[in-house]
Order: C-alpha cells, then sequence, then structure tokens
C-alpha cells in the first residue's frame, strides 16, 4: 500500500509541473488547486493598458520596478525572472539570456531548475529604453556576488512567488485592477510585440514556445483590432467622399 507521504509527495510534485504549464500556457488553469477542473474553459482575460502597467511601477517598491518591466517588455515567466542571474542580464548587448529557472514547490523548497525545451532556452532583446533602469536595479538591490541573483528580496534571500505576491496584490488594488494576475504581464508584452509586426516565428522566439498555439491568440488578438481599424478607415474615406454643401 503506498503511504499517505508518498501520495503527498506526488500530488506536490504534479502540482508543480502543472503550475510550469500554466506559465507555459499549455493549460489555462491547474486542476490540482481548481475544484471543478472539467468544467469549460473560462472566457480569455482582459488585457491590462499600457497605461496601467505604469501606474503599476510607480506604486511597486523600487526594487521590483525592473521586475514589472522585464515581464511585460520581455514577456519572461516568472520562474524565469525569479532564477535570472546577473552575467545572464547582458545589458551592453541588450539582451537577457533564459537558462534557468526557479520553481517553488508547496512546502516553500525552492529548486533551481533547467528549461524543458530547446525553445525556453533562448536570448529576448530588451527594449533600449530600459536599460538605465535595469543598471540602476542591478547596482542597488541585485546580489553582489559573482554569478549572483538579479532579482532578490530586502534581506537578500531568493525571491519567492508567496512573498511576492502579497506585494504584488497591494500594488494591482491600488491601481483598481484586483483581479490581474502577474502572468498578465506577459500578455501585455506579447501584444504589444504582434500590434508592432511581430511575425508568428518572432513570437514564438520571445516566448519561448516550439508550439504555434499559444502565439497565435496574440496575432488573432491583432487581427481583431486591424479588422476594427479598417473599418474605421473606411468610415472616413465614406464621410470625405460624401458631396459637400455648397454654401448659400
Amino acid at each position: 500500500m503506498v503511504g499517505q507521504s508518498t501520495v503527498a509527495k506526488a500530488y506536490t510534485l504534479l502540482k508543480a509541473i502543472l503550475n510550469t504549464a500554466v506559465e507555459d500556457e499549455e493549460i489555462r488553469r491547474n486542476p490540482c488547486r481548481i475544484k471543478g477542473a472539467s468544467t469549460p474553459d473560462t472566457p480569455e482575460r482582459e488585457l491590462i493598458p499600457l497605461t496601467k502597467v505604469l501606474e503599476i511601477l510607480d506604486v511597486v517598491p523600487a526594487r521590483y520596478r525592473a521586475l514589472v518591466l522585464l515581464a511585460t517588455f520581455t514577456t519572461l515567466r516568472w520562474g524565469e525572472l525569479a532564477g535570472l542571474r546577473c552575467t545572464h542580464l547582458d545589458l551592453e548587448a541588450g539582451v537577457v539570456r533564459v537558462v534557468g529557472a526557479l520553481v517553488e514547490l508547496d512546502g516553500g523548497t525552492l529548486l533551481d531548475d533547467t528549461p524543458k525545451s530547446r525553445a525556453s532556452r533562448r536570448v529576448v532583446a530588451i527594449p533600449p529604453e530600459l536599460i538605465p533602469q535595469l543598471r540602476e536595479h542591478v547596482d542597488a538591490y541585485s546580489e553582489r556576488v559573482a554569478d549572483g541573483w538579479v532579482f532578490v528580496g530586502p534581506k537578500g534571500a531568493r525571491l519567492r512567488r508567496s512573498s511576492f505576491r502579497r506585494i504584488w496584490n497591494k500594488a494591482r488594488t491600488t491601481v483598481g485592477l484586483p483581479d490581474v494576475h502577474f502572468h498578465d504581464l506577459r500578455h501585455v508584452g506579447n501584444t504589444l510585440a504582434a500590434a508592432n509586426g511581430a511575425s508568428l516565428k518572432d513570437l514564438m522566439a520571445r516566448m519561448g514556445h516550439s508550439s504555434t498555439r499559444a502565439a497565435l491568440i496574440y496575432l488573432h488578438a491583432t487581427h481583431d483590432r486591424d479588422q476594427a481599424i479598417a473599418k474605421a478607415l473606411g468610415q472616413a474615406f465614406k464621410d470625405a467622399s460624401k458631396p459637400k454643401i455648397e454654401e448659400t
């Protein structure tokens, strides 16, 4: 007979694996956490306006502003950010190299993991406008040892999702977005990339996906927006083509 401790360990491992699958956008929710996981998927979450991201940057503690910036504009996952070393944040070249990730188990154990697929091991370009703020972060807050961590807590401990959640909850509530998840910042960046001409392969490379399924979501959203723009342009053409009423 399998002991309860063995079952508990297996459950914890499965839950951690499924959490990663949620972050990788392979599944929408973790069935180990949500009652009634066999129910149909919920509607797509509403996209956060970029102006709201800027508001979050204004209210989040300075130590975590670079975290929000990279999550939004390089679309790295939480585990990839928490497991990011200074040697992998190349500010001279303006890129971040994703070669590892931090996994936090239910009991609080932290595991340094490697990306599960070749696509997840990637190099992502950083917008040049972010470089000065990232330099300030590294100088002020990153671990001051060779190959140190980019993001650590106030006392120098590894960055934990469970601890940061309280900070995130306060920030999102302050800006009027009580239901927004940290992972939604990744959606903002992907949508911006698609809206600015990123191809399917471009999106897959930045997101760290080998499958087209997740990347197509952002291209579809851009297509819908493009249709709305086309209709507005058509209306403008229609209005301009109307015969002018001569003044009497």
